[in-house]
């Protein structure tokens, strides 16, 4: 299975310069935010596959005007041609409240999305905007990672997390691929093409009730 993963910034190759046929090799688009609408509706048009995406802190357009023809997965697990994908979408706060969190705000994020992992069996792609702390965020207050998401890495071991807010801009030797344990982490900046091995996912069994990331 081939994705295409997308965030931050449009790729000219795909939307000023596009040609026909761009799209056709990718069986799944993920947008992990910062993205105007008219660009991602674009790419839902021309391609083959389904695009799911998560808000970035730049996204309040979404609110009046979402991308056409697109998943919002935001606060959601979504199972998609057999990934069981969850979508947390923005930043921590530093300017504003719209798609901007707390620290504790995003905890009580994933703790209300426990009942869908648990009846899951865990998740295999876990989609963000903000990175994790310490793992491809940046030392500035806007672009720090939060800290919440590395219990539920730990935990459930996802395949491939996938954020964006970090630009490739920001440091010509930031790494884009990074290995924590079981999970491969992705900065999907601009344009980035994943293919996942065909065989089927596997499914972990749910946890204890009053253990791990969820609290009691």
């Amino acid at each position: 299975m081939r994705l295409l993963l997308l965030s931050d910034k449009e790729c000219p190759y795909l939307w000023d310069y596009y040609q026909p046929g761009r799209l056709s090799e990718y069986d799944l688009m993920i947008s992990c935010g910062d993205l105007s609408a008219s660009y991602l509706s674009f790419l839902v048009t021309l391609g083959r596959a389904p695009l799911l995406y998560v808000p970035g802190n730049h996204d309040v357009r979404y609110q009046a005007a979402p991308p056409e023809g697109c998943d919002c997965i935001d606060g959601r697990l979504v199972t998609v041609k057999g990934l069981r994908i969850l979508g947390l979408g923005g930043s921590c706060r530093y300017s504003g409240p719209t798609y901007q969190y707390t620290e504790r705000q995003m905890a009580r994020r994933i703790r209300r999305l426990r009942g869908a992992v648990r009846r899951a069996g865990g998740i295999d792609l876990l989609v963000t905007h903000s990175p994790a702390e310490g793992w491809g965020d940046d030392e500035d207050y806007a672009h720090r990672g939060f800290a919440c998401f590395l219990p539920l890495l730990d935990e459930y071991k996802p395949r491939y997390f996938i954020h964006g807010h970090v630009h490739a801009s920001y440091g010509a030797n930031r790494p884009r691929v990074l290995q924590r344990g079981g999970t491969t982490i992705i900065n999907a900046y601009e344009k980035y093409v994943l293919d996942i091995p065909g065989e089927e996912m596997p499914v972990l069994p749910p946890p204890k009730r009053g253990h791990g990331w969820f609290g009691r």
